[in-house]
């Protein structure tokens, strides 16, 4: 698995604090909470990006696709803050009816948070399983 060096590994921290910071706001009612979490997941995602594993290991090259799949989640959680602030879009008749939905993006935020946690913790023990076996 690819490194991220110094400045790649500070982004990759401070865009993480930048989304609890947002979800956070959130209940607090502060209103430029979307735009405090979008820019931390989209710091987040690339940095997340930036890790690429060139082996062949199936196990390891699965658990990176369920990655990928609570990135997207990610970044839709940040679309849907902006939904549940007014933004529209120019999608109104979608947004209308996310409006119903609110608060709903704090399901998609914790699954999304599982995933991550799950796929960080076992492709670790899978790098690991990889090196003893070289």
């Amino acid at each position: 698995m690819k490194q991220l060096n110094k400045w790649q590994n500070a982004i990759f921290i401070v865009s993480a604090i930048l989304m609890v910071a947002g979800a956070v706001f959130s209940i607090l009612r502060w209103g430029c909470f979307p735009y405090i979490y979008a820019v931390g997941a989209i710091g987040y995602v690339c940095m997340q990006m930036l890790q690429r594993y060139e082996g062949t290991n199936f196990t390891i090259l699965r658990l990176r696709r369920i990655m990928l799949l609570s990135n997207f989640l990610l970044l839709f959680v940040a679309v849907l803050m902006f939904a549940s602030q007014g933004y529209t879009f120019g999608l109104d008749y979608w947004f209308y009816y996310l409006s119903y939905v609110r608060i709903n993006w704090v399901v998609i935020l914790l699954l999304a948070a599982i995933l991550q946690l799950y796929t960080s913790f076992r492709i670790g023990s899978e790098l690991e399983k990889e090196a003893k076996k070289r």
